[in-house]
């Protein structure tokens, strides 16, 4: 039979506080290029297109309504938007051009030189997330890849490259949530 669900919270916890400091402890330049990459583009009005599968879908969209919409303050907004909310052309692209083109085919539609990409991507081998930054920075995108595990092509391919050093994508996921909470705050001081 299995624990209490009291021990199992209480272990998640632990973990995820690891996680935590293990990130922040060696979080360093990127981290901050990376969040200096987001206020800048928000700053100059520059588009921030956000993008993930699963998961990482549903904090790209949560990264996008928060500059979109407010973190914690009243401000004007910011232009973001997630690759990840059309159903219609999600699904037309995944139909007619292939899953792989999914945000790559939305970037070209939308994606101007100096805007900003930003994937999200526990393993960093996601297909069309990798696709997604190629056709970034081909048009002239700067791009930003937030992973966990040893960061994939993803991280490879991203002019800046923010690792959390887990190998579980649960911890990976809750730590990338506090990454944007973060940015967020820092980017409204400025708004």
């Amino acid at each position: 039979m299995a624990g209490s669900f009291r021990s199992t919270l209480a272990e998640s916890v632990d973990a995820g506080a690891a996680a935590h400091r293990a990130f922040a402890a060696q979080a360093g330049t990127e981290s901050e290029r990376a969040a200096q990459l987001i206020r800048d583009a928000v700053q100059s009005r520059r588009l921030v297109l956000v993008f993930g599968n699963g998961g990482s879908a549903t904090d790209a969209q949560h990264l996008a309504a928060e500059l979109v919409v407010r973190f914690a303050r009243t401000r004007r907004a910011a232009p973001a938007l997630a690759l990840t909310a059309d159903g219609a052309v999600l699904t037309a692209v995944a139909n007619d051009l292939g899953v792989n083109a999914m945000f790559a085919r939305q970037i070209e539609a939308l994606g101007r030189p100096g805007d900003l990409a930003v994937a999200l991507t526990t393993s960093g081998r996601s297909a069309n997330v990798v696709e997604a930054l190629r056709v970034a920075k081909a048009a002239g995108l700067s791009t930003i890849a937030l992973t966990g595990r040893d960061g994939g092509e993803a991280g490879a391919l991203a002019d800046v490259h923010v690792n959390v050093p887990s190998d579980v994508t649960a911890r990976i996921q809750e730590v990338h949530r506090t990454w944007i909470h973060a940015v967020c705050e820092w980017v409204e001081e400025d708004l």
